[in-house]
């Protein structure tokens, strides 16, 4: 018998051997229950049924509960399993959906889903029930995308919340969310939201060929997708946006975006993603156009600055001193006079030590994590001033740096900032400004050469494309943002009427 059960895959007809099958499959796991009992379907007949459900992951109680208070006040019960098996399924759909399995890899799937499953002797099938019981986290405010104005809640680990504040947000019939299970051993839910009649069929192929070409063995976060739709997988620019904020992936899909939500993380991906979307916040679009403007320029110079601050420091106080006033030039020599490292090592040095002061303020308890990187940064620094290894206008620097890379929204565009930050400061202590201009323009080569899902990385700017602009650097008003972005390609390209 044990040596038949090992080539079962369709369930026999002996509840006995369907038993001895999932137990040797499933390794007489603890947290696999199963509940026998028997039911009365005349004078001393009984037909033995079964339960399976993995505790913790399935509620069964109402659907036991409604089984066995039917079976006490009907009667007389189907003589044949079969026919028994049907009335039990019309009892149990008040519990949920219930779904007929024959196979033993299809009730493997859905029972580790948190169904439960019911099996009766005789009978060469049985029912999967949806008992799956939700315990996670509550819907939250977002952690990292947290606005002044607008929604206060973000997505959870649970797929079906998140994709049902999507509908809450668009109700629409032509929202679609078509659903998949990637990773050969989790076998996690991935679903593909869009809205059918804006998205760009072109688009929506390429990312479903792209997610069904995925052979790996677990996706336990967004991020493993991420990396695996990557068209260039050897660049620092991210080419999928995320965000963990229902209305930052609805205004996305409205635009003729595709979402990918993943179960077991709160983070949703947008594609195609580009360069100038990384700028924008959800707060741009809930206060006024022209402040909404002012602080995106104020973005694009926060990138500069964090990007290009201490590069430009080393290359003018190593190479270039005749553009600083000579007053300036005087106070720096003054300040360097008892610092015996030259301003790259000074530079290297404070920017490590202000990484391992951030790394470690991740890392803390939240309780104490703020109060450790604040004290931590202002001690370190004045205490590097005063033993003479860093210079005072070393330090106002990183700072500039580190506040100003604070200020983007996107928190994975500051990570690219801080790789690339180290690697122009090297061109610029070895070339000076023609260093720092030669990493700049390999720099942008490389932006213009990305694509995200067929779309150029750097539109609407590179390629230009004037209606654009409306929503690129600049936010106009509603009332003059008429068309849907170009570059996306949409089916409809008229988001309102003309006034």
């Amino acid at each position: 018998m044990a040596d038949q059960s090992e080539l079962m895959t369709e369930l026999s007809r002996s509840l006995a051997d369907n038993l001895l099958q999932l137990e040797k499959e499933l390794g007489r796991s603890g947290d696999v229950a199963v509940r026998q009992f028997q039911i009365d379907i005349g004078p001393e007949r009984f037909v033995q049924a079964a339960v399976v459900y993995v505790d913790g992951l399935s509620n069964l109680n109402s659907m036991i509960d409604s089984l066995i208070a039917y079976f006490e006040r009907n009667g007389p019960l189907p003589p044949h399993s079969e026919q028994l098996l049907d009335r039990c399924k019309q009892i149990a759909v008040s519990s949920g959906t219930v779904k007929d399995i024959v196979q033993f890899e299809e009730l493997y799937d859905l029972l580790l889903s948190g169904s439960s499953i019911l099996m009766l002797d005789g009978s060469s099938r049985g029912l999967a029930i949806g008992t799956k019981e939700l315990t996670a986290r509550t819907v939250e405010e977002p952690n990292v995308q947290s606005v002044v104005r607008g929604p206060r809640e973000g997505f959870t680990e649970v797929l079906r919340w998140n994709t049902a504040m999507l509908r809450r947000r668009i109700k629409d019939r032509h929202l679609w969310m078509e659903t998949m299970n990637i990773g050969r051993v989790t076998k996690t839910e991935v679903a593909v939201a869009y809205i059918s009649n804006i998205v760009s069929e072109q688009l929506l192929n390429e990312v479903k060929q792209r997610l069904s070409a995925i052979d790996i063995d677990a996706i336990l976060e967004s991020n493993y997708i991420e990396e695996e739709l990557k068209e260039k997988r050897y660049t620092p620019f991210p080419t999928l946006f995320n965000s963990e904020r229902p209305d930052v992936i609805a205004a996305g899909l409205l635009e003729g975006r595709v979402a990918i939500l993943v179960d077991g993380t709160p983070f949703a991906l947008l594609v195609p993603a580009l360069f100038t979307q990384f700028f924008q916040s959800s707060e741009d679009y809930y206060q006024s156009a022209d402040f909404s403007t002012l602080i995106r320029m104020l973005r694009y110079l926060s990138f500069a600055l964090a990007l290009l601050t201490p590069s430009f420091y080393i290359a003018i106080s190593t190479f270039h001193q005749e553009m600083l006033p000579t007053t300036l030039l005087y106070n720096l020599a003054s300040q360097r006079e008892g610092v015996p490292f030259p301003a790259f090592i000074e530079a290297i040095l404070m920017e490590v030590t202000f990484e391992i002061l951030r790394e470690a303020s991740v890392r803390m308890p939240r309780t104490v994590g703020q109060s450790i990187s604040i004290v931590g940064t202002l001690v370190v620094g004045q205490a590097a001033v005063e033993a003479g290894l860093v210079s005072a206008a070393m330090v106002i620097v990183v700072s500039i740096t580190a506040i100003s890379n604070f200020v983007l929204p996107a928190f994975n565009l500051g990570i690219t900032i801080r790789m690339i930050r180290f690697v122009l400061m090297i061109l610029a202590a070895s070339f000076g400004l023609f260093g720092i201009f030669m990493g700049i323009i390999a720099l942008v080569v490389h932006m213009c050469g990305l694509s995200s899902f067929g779309v150029p990385y750097m539109a609407p700017l590179a390629p230009f494309h004037l209606t654009d602009q409306k929503d690129g650097v600049f936010r106009f008003s509603f009332p003059n943002m008429i068309t849907r972005p170009k570059t996306l390609r949409p089916k409809n390209l008229v988001r309102q009427k003309r006034r």
